[in-house]
């Protein structure tokens, strides 16, 4: 299938990017899609995501927990487009509460959305790109893949395996010419505080009174604590996946955002014992 062209008259690249109905996805299709890019935004509804295809977009149905729905976006992407030059694999969510509060159900939406989503899309875009012996994949993972926050643990150990599936798949495909990148994005102003605090669970007493502390910290956090004039924007995670995709040797990873850069500094200057006694300022011990 011939590929449409850009203004210079070369093959226009195509990005299939996941959980694109706001935040760091929306704002990654929009700075894509002004740089000349052919990019297929998906989100689990595509009513979701009407005002990117108003732009010019290519819009598609697309959950990252259901197989066929999976299978049948990146069909109809390479069948469209001739094959796809870049995957972002940006759809996640934050599942919060103590390990022992939260229901198992919970915790295995938690790794379906934000782990098996995210191994099955680059499984299902792989053939194609190694057949064509080029392409990308960038994988959003956080801060938080690499320090942990009382009451998000299930988050973090998502976002862990999402560091360590980067660094293997970045070692078994590079003599295929994909490269794999990973995003740490810190604190972003883009609701994602909100949905991270309304899956606070409080099923369980010993920890209702934790579960309250947490909520009100993650709020404050991004809203007008210390850490909130550190705070980045989508556009500003979207800029950098930009530069991941365009320039010709992307750095396996890149940290966006004050917040992460001056955490993750923090995290790694302190041993265990240090960070928990930190963390203790802010979240009390249930």
């Amino acid at each position: 299938m011939t590929k449409a062209k850009d203004g210079n008259g070369d093959p226009r690249k195509v990005a299939l990017i996941t959980g694109c109905s706001s935040g760091i996805g929306r704002a990654t299709a929009i700075r894509l899609h002004e740089a000349g890019w052919k990019v297929c935004a998906t989100a689990r509804k595509r009513s979701a995501i009407a005002e990117l295809a108003a732009m010019g977009m290519s819009t598609l149905s697309l959950d990252v927990t259901d197989e066929q729905s999976m299978r049948s976006a990146v069909r109809a992407v390479e069948e469209a487009e001739g094959g796809i030059d870049a995957l972002v694999n940006n759809a996640g969510y934050s599942q919060s509460g103590a390990i022992e509060a939260v229901p198992i159900d919970r915790v295995r939406a938690q790794f379906e959305t934000n782990v098996f989503g995210v191994v099955r899309m680059i499984q299902l875009v792989l053939p194609g790109m190694r057949a064509r012996g080029r392409g990308r994949i960038v994988n959003l993972s956080s801060m938080g893949g690499k320090l942990v926050f009382p009451g998000g643990g299930f988050y973090h150990a998502t976002k862990y395996a999402i560091e360590a599936l980067s660094d293997a798949l970045r070692f078994e495909v590079k003599g295929f010419g994909v490269d794999v990148v990973i995003i740490e994005p810190g604190l972003i102003k883009s609701g994602f505080a909100e949905a991270a605090v309304a899956t606070v669970g409080d099923t369980n007493d010993a920890y209702s009174d934790f579960h309250a502390q947490v909520a009100r910290v993650t709020k404050e956090s991004y809203e007008k604590g210390p850490l909130a004039r550190f705070a980045g924007k989508p556009e500003d995670v979207a800029e950098v996946i930009a530069k991941a995709l365009e320039v010709k040797n992307p750095r396996p990873r890149y940290t966006v955002t004050a917040s992460a850069k001056l955490l993750l500094m923090q995290r790694k200057l302190m041993s265990d014992r240090g960070w928990d006694r930190f963390l203790r300022g802010s979240f009390p011990s249930p």
